[in-house]
Order: structure tokens, then C-alpha cells, then sequence
């Protein structure tokens, strides 16, 4: 138990927020997206589009419950919440940490959420897809932690404050 995984939208912070925190707690980073690509070959969009958002959610189930690691930092995709596998490995190997931000701050972090590699359903807007998410985020976390209305800085602090404890 002494991994913590970030969960969250695409574009909270998981991996920023991540590496920052890791550093300044002396674990390891694991942003979980880049490991898909590396073993997919292909770009998260690219997966997307040759599969479906099922088949790529197949193929994230797989790698993230498959993910080793001790004293890390682990980022996986927003999509993530929807891996049964993959979030019941995560909970065994480390305190589950949900980034919350407001759907007004994502949808301006994110631009286009396709070019993103988001895993949006046919026809599904992002403010849709924020919603169901929101439940699963809480389902999964440990740990949440409110972004709204600070620096990276101060959500930073926020993170070490309540891990440190």
C-alpha cells in the first residue's frame, strides 16, 4: 500500500500534479497513458479510433491490472474508472487519490477532447461524460482532493499535506 494513484478528469492535473509531488516525496512516476502507447505502439486517439472506446477500454483494463510498481506515483487515463480490474488492482497496491475540478475548469483545460484521446461515446458530450465519471471518481477514491480556485502550486502543497499525514 504505499503506491498512490491519481485519478481524475483528463486534464485535472494527474500527471502535472504527479511528477511534482513524486519528486518532493522521493517516489517513482508512472504516467500509465504513455505506457499504453509504448506497448500499443499508437497514440491513445489512434487506438480510439481503430477499436472503439470499448476496445480501448479493453486495452486500459489490461495494462493498468497489470501495472507493478512500489513507492509511486501512478497516473493512469481518466478513463480508467471504468476498468473493474484495473481499479481493484489499484485499491489493493495504494491509496487511490480523485483530483476533483469543476466541469467549467476541465472544459477549458481540455480544448477538443477527441485530438485528446478522450474516450467519449458516440454522441456523449464532455459535460455527459464529467457526470458519470464524478460518481465513479468517488466509488474509487480514498482520498479527494478540491483543486477549484488554487494555483498548481497550492494544490501541490494540498496533495504532500494530505499524504504527509
Amino acid at each position: 500500500m504505499d503506491n498512490i494513484i491519481f485519478i481524475g478528469m483528463p486534464a485535472a492535473g494527474k500527471s502535472t500534479v504527479g511528477v511534482v509531488a513524486a519528486k518532493r516525496l522521493g517516489y517513482g512516476f508512472l504516467d500509465v497513458d504513455l505506457l499504453i502507447q509504448e506497448r500499443e505502439k499508437k497514440l491513445l486517439h489512434e487506438i480510439i479510433e481503430e477499436r472503439g472506446t470499448e476496445g480501448f477500454l479493453e486495452v486500459e483494463d489490461r495494462i493498468n491490472a497489470q501495472v507493478e510498481a512500489t513507492r509511486c506515483i501512478i497516473s493512469p487515463g481518466g478513463s480508467v474508472v471504468y476498468c473493474r480490474n484495473a481499479m481493484e488492482h489499484y485499491k489493493k497496491i495504494g491509496k487511490v487519490v480523485y483530483l476533483q475540478v469543476s466541469y467549467e475548469t476541465i472544459k477549458d483545460r481540455i480544448g477538443d477532447p477527441r485530438k485528446r484521446g478522450v474516450a467519449l461515446k458516440e454522441g456523449q458530450t464532455l459535460r455527459e461524460l464529467y457526470e458519470e465519471r464524478r460518481a465513479l471518481f468517488e466509488k474509487y477514491a480514498d482520498i479527494t482532493i478540491c483543486e477549484d480556485g488554487l494555483t498548481l502550486e497550492e494544490t501541490i502543497g494540498k496533495v504532500l499535506n494530505v499524504l504527509e499525514k
